[in-house]
């Protein structure tokens, strides 16, 4: 299915529903961890918990054989959006709650499965829309507009809620925030009822021939050349990512006595979220146009390099602790420029290498799946990690665990030609 049958250009869809696609994730991966921490939380409570509410975007390859009997993957692409934005206004009305810390976490483990059902639907609507050429053509427009979300979600509402907690409270503040996302996710919704490609209808089938697929599915996964190895290497390719993603803007946030820099809410929204975000997105459509001009296989070990290595910048910032907000702000801003140039590779890696056969759509889930369980146990564990060495070692450890991402990939061999996609 090519644009030209959906008849409607990947500009006017692609960019809003990764950005939808992306809003609820960081809020559960990042910013929510922020929003805990200025509410008294400690680091190991914060990493254990926000990462286990990521669970379903590592469970997606259970979800993607259902969606693969739907007869149009678009409804649920809006309905997912719907019950996202009900989910963050009801965390805004209970954030006052004595128990507010696990009232709120169940509602975000409710967007964490509403989340990971429209990566699902929105990857398969974007494959089977696209053909290979725009799919390569626009992978920087998914992965830019993906991590605007960071922008706005980690960057402009971190630093909004640091301001209207400085005038109106902490709880309030944070309220309001996840209110305005509630009405974000609501907009998006009704803009791609019109928005969105018809995509592939396919034939709507019973359960017995759903777990029939199902089955299928996971067999034609496993029976893929080269699997086993390609389940390492996207396990591999972000796992020192896992480790300091969550960490390292609770690592700003601390005190400059245990370790941190001590920067406040507002400036991490600032330099955090809005400034490295901004090069996450300039790098992501920087390489979507370099790996199309030159090729996905010239250029992964390049890519894998620029990044892992910028993660180095953490270890710098924590053995020297920096007062001066520019400098602090530099090493963010290259940090996040390589993660945005080098996650870009990986992205493609899956829908070229992994994802084509029978069941495109599901078949990505799954590799998806698997990248994303491969962030999440670092994570998970990053917070005691972190209290157990110190800011200091631990980053230092971040570094020495992007060794493994670095020696599989110049190794990693590519099943079909992109001519051949």
């Amino acid at each position: 299915m090519n644009m030209s049958q959906n008849k409607k250009h990947p500009l006017s869809w692609v960019p809003s529903t990764y950005f939808a696609m992306g809003l609820p994730f960081i809020v559960i991966n990042q910013t929510a961890a922020l929003m805990y921490k200025d509410l008294g939380m400690g680091d190991a409570e914060i990493t254990k918990w926000t990462s286990l509410i990521i669970l379903p975007w590592s469970l997606k390859f259970l979800i993607s054989p259902l969606l693969e009997m739907a007869k149009s993957k678009r409804i649920f692409v809006v309905l997912t959006q719907l019950l996202t934005a009900v989910m963050f206004y009801m965390v805004a009305s209970t954030l006052g709650l004595d128990s507010f810390f696990a009232v709120t976490l169940s509602l975000l483990a409710v967007v964490g499965l509403s989340g990971a059902t429209h990566d699902i639907a929105a990857d398969g609507l974007y494959i089977e829309s696209l053909t290979s050429s725009q799919q390569a053509e626009y992978i920087g427009w998914q992965g830019a507009f993906y991590n605007i979300a960071k922008i706005v979600s980690s960057g402009g509402f971190v630093y909004l809620a640091g301001e209207l907690g400085k005038s109106m409270g902490v709880v309030k503040g944070w309220a309001v925030v996840m209110a305005i996302l509630g009405v974000l996710m609501m907009l998006l919704a009704l803009y791609h009822i019109k928005a969105l490609p018809s995509g592939v209808n396919t034939q709507k089938r019973n359960a017995k021939e759903g777990f029939i697929i199902l089955w299928d599915v996971i067999k034609t996964f496993f029976s893929k050349k080269n699997i086993l190895y390609y389940i390492v290497f996207i396990i591999l390719y972000r796992f020192a990512e896992g480790f300091a993603i969550k960490m390292a803007p609770l690592f700003l946030k601390a005190s400059r006595e245990v370790g941190g820099l001590g920067l406040s809410t507002s400036q991490i929204g600032t330099i955090y979220g809005t400034l490295g975000a901004a090069a996450f997105v300039v790098g992501s459509l920087l390489a979507g146009k370099y790996i199309s001009k030159k090729g996905l296989k010239k250029t992964l070990f390049q890519l894998v390099l620029i990044f892992n290595i910028p993660f180095a910048v953490y270890f710098l910032l924590a053995y020297y602790q920096p007062e001066n907000l520019a400098v602090i702000s530099l090493a963010v801003i290259f940090e996040y420029f390589g993660y945005g140039f080098g996650f870009v590779g990986l992205t493609l890696f899956m829908m070229q290498q992994i994802a084509p056969g029978k069941y495109k759509m599901a078949h990505y889930a799954f590799a998806t799946s698997i990248m994303n369980l491969g962030v999440m146990i670092p994570s998970y564990l990053s917070g005691e990690l972190s209290d157990l060495l110190g800011y200091k070692l631990f980053f230092g450890w971040v570094v020495l665990a992007t060794i493994p991402s670095i020696l599989i990939t110049k190794f990693v061999p590519f099943t079909y030609n992109e001519e051949e996609i």
